[in-house]
């Protein structure tokens, strides 16, 4: 069976679209320590954490994909060119009432199996058989 993917940038999607809904101001928790993630250091908490309001009054340019939350914000005046894996994510909430979601830990993409995308098993010429096996099984219940 194929490896799903994250979750986490759909309910990010979905959260901040609720938030503004109800017109709430969306905050974002964020793992600053975590790897991939670009965001002005001197606002970092002594745990690592940073919290960025995303409003769009607040932030130029967001984007929320599934592989990168990016956008421009201004930090004491200077504006600053944010970005960070979804995985990073640690709550999307409104500031107002705290309501939203906790996410729990940073969440790390998966590996590539070893050999890269594309590499077969071993090239021993069994790839049909293995194939055979993973077909799922569907039954009639009546």
């Amino acid at each position: 069976m194929a490896e799903l993917t994250s979750r986490r940038p759909y309910l990010i999607r979905a959260l901040y679209d609720w938030v503004l809904d109800n017109d709430l101001t969306p905050h974002l928790l964020v793992a600053a320590d975590a790897e991939g993630v670009n965001v002005p250091r001197e606002f970092v908490t002594e745990d690592g954490k940073i919290t960025v309001n995303i409003s769009p009054g607040a932030v130029r340019g967001l984007s929320l994909d599934n592989e990168l939350v990016s956008f421009s914000a201004r930090f004491s005046g200077q504006s600053f060119n944010v970005s960070l894996p979804p995985g990073a994510v640690l709550a999307l909430y409104a500031r107002e009432n705290g309501e939203g979601m906790l996410f729990g830990e940073v969440e790390t993409p998966p590996t590539p199996p070893e050999g890269g995308p594309g590499d077969k098993s071993d090239g021993d010429g069994d790839d049909d058989e293995g194939a055979k096996k993973k077909h799922p099984h569907l039954k009639v219940v009546k």
